[in-house]
C-alpha cells in the first residue's frame, strides 16, 4: 500500500520511472510516492511511548506501594513474639547509603558532565531532607499509617506558603480552590470524635504523630525551596541531587545513630529477617525516584504528579487491608477529598500557569 501526495516543482525534468509530471514548462507538478512506512514508523514511536509510560507507571506504583507496605511493617510490626523494630534513625542511615550507592552507579554510567554546584549546598540541603524522612518515620510511632500517608500528601501547602512568604510568588485562584480542599479533607480525617471528660485531657487534636507530620511537611518545603535554588544556579542532573543529599545525610545520620548500632546488630542476631527488610526498604526507595526522575523526564512533572497522587490513595487502601487499619466513613471522605484536590491542582493549577506564560 502506498500513499500519494502532489508536490509543486519548479523546473521539473523528464519524470523517471518512480515518478510522473503534469504542466506548463515554467511550473510542473510532479506526483510523488510515499511509503507507509513514514507512518508507521510514526506509530512505532507510539507505540514505545505508551509502553515507556506503562513501565514508568508500573515503576512507581509497584515500588513504592511495597516501600509502604515494609515502612508499615518495619515500624509498626513485631518480629518474633512481641520484639519491635524501634531504630529509625539506623534504618533511615541504610535507606540513604543504598540510595547513595544506586545514584552513584547511575550517574556513573549515563552522566559524564561534572556536577557544578558547590558541595556547601548539598551539605545545608540534606539536613531538612534527612530530617524530614526522621520526623516522617518517627511519627508511625504515634500515628498509623493511612494517617502518616495522607499528611505527606499535603506537601503542596507548605510548599506553596514558603514561596508566598519568601520568594513573592503569586498562584491563580483556582490553586488556593485547590489547597482550600485539601486542607478541609485533612480537617475532616484528623477531626477527632468526642471523648468522655475523663478521656479529653489526654487526647487532644494535634498529638505528637501530627506534630512530627507537620515538622517534616516543613522541612520537605524548605527541601524543595533549597533544590530549585540549587537547580536554578547550576546545571545539575537529578542523579547529582539525590547522590549528594544523600551521601551527606549518611554522614550526619552516622553522628546521630552511634547509639543505636550495637542494639540493632542485637536485634539483627534475634531476627536476621530484619535485614532482608532493611535492604528491600532501602531498593524500593533508591528504584522508585529513579522511575520519578524518568516520568518526569519523558512526560513532565504533571504526568508524575498524577501517578504519585493515584499510588499514595492506593497505599492507603492496601494498608487498611494489608495490616487492618480501621477508618470510619468521615475518613474516607477527608481522605477521597485530599486526593480529589491534589489531582485538580495538579491538572488545572498547572494549565493556568502555562496560560499566563503564553
Amino acid at each position: 500500500m502506498t500513499d500519494s501526495i502532489v508536490i509543486p516543482v519548479q523546473n521539473a525534468r523528464e519524470p523517471d520511472s518512480s515518478r510522473s509530471s503534469v504542466g506548463t514548462d515554467q511550473e510542473k507538478v510532479t506526483i510523488v510516492t510515499i511509503s507507509t512506512s513514514e507512518r508507521e514508523l510514526r506509530m512505532m514511536e507510539r507505540n514505545v511511548s505508551t509502553r515507556k509510560f506503562i513501565i514508568c507507571f508500573l515503576g512507581i506504583f509497584v515500588f513504592y506501594f511495597y516501600f509502604g507496605i515494609l515502612q508499615e511493617k518495619i515500624t509498626k510490626g513485631k518480629y518474633g513474639s512481641d520484639d519491635r523494630f524501634t531504630f529509625i534513625t539506623t534504618l533511615i542511615l541504610c535507606q540513604c547509603i543504598i540510595n547513595c550507592i544506586f545514584a552513584k552507579a547511575v550517574r556513573s554510567y549515563f552522566v559524564t558532565t561534572k556536577d557544578p554546584a558547590p558541595q556547601k549546598l548539598y551539605v545545608w540541603c540534606s539536613l531538612s531532607y534527612m530530617g524530614a524522612m526522621l520526623a516522617s518515620n518517627y511519627a508511625l510511632k504515634h500515628v498509623n499509617y493511612p494517617t502518616q500517608v495522607l499528611g505527606k500528601s499535603v506537601k503542596p501547602i507548605p510548599v506553596m506558603l514558603l514561596g508566598v512568604l519568601f520568594a513573592q510568588k503569586k498562584y491563580s485562584l483556582a490553586k488556593y480552590l485547590c489547597i482550600l480542599l485539601v486542607v478541609s479533607g485533612v480537617a475532616l480525617f484528623m477531626y477527632k470524635d468526642k471523648v468522655p471528660s475523663s478521656m479529653a485531657s489526654s487526647e487532644s487534636l494535634l498529638g505528637m504523630g501530627e506534630m512530627l507530620l507537620i515538622l517534616s511537611l516543613l522541612l520537605d518545603g524548605v527541601t524543595g525551596a533549597m533544590q530549585d535554588r540549587i537547580r536554578d544556579s547550576y546545571p545539575v542532573q537529578s542523579y547529582d541531587l539525590m547522590y549528594n543529599m544523600n551521601k551527606w545525610s549518611c554522614l550526619w545520620l552516622v553522628v546521630a545513630c552511634y547509639h543505636e548500632i550495637i542494639p540493632f546488630f542485637e536485634f539483627v542476631q534475634r531476627h536476621p529477617t530484619v535485614l532482608w527488610d532493611v535492604f528491600a526498604f532501602g531498593m524500593t526507595s533508591a528504584l522508585g525516584q529513579n522511575f520519578i526522575f524518568m516520568t518526569v523526564t519523558n512526560f513532565g512533572p504533571l504526568t508524575c504528579s498524577v501517578i504519585t497522587t493515584t499510588r499514595k490513595f492506593f497505599t492507603i487502601l492496601g494498608s487498611v487491608i494489608i495490616f487492618q487499619n480501621p477508618m470510619s466513613q468521615r475518613q474516607w471522605m477527608g481522605t477521597v477529598l485530599v486526593f480529589l484536590g491534589l489531582g485538580l491542582d495538579s491538572k488545572y493549577g498547572k494549565e493556568l500557569k502555562a496560560d499566563r506564560k503564553k
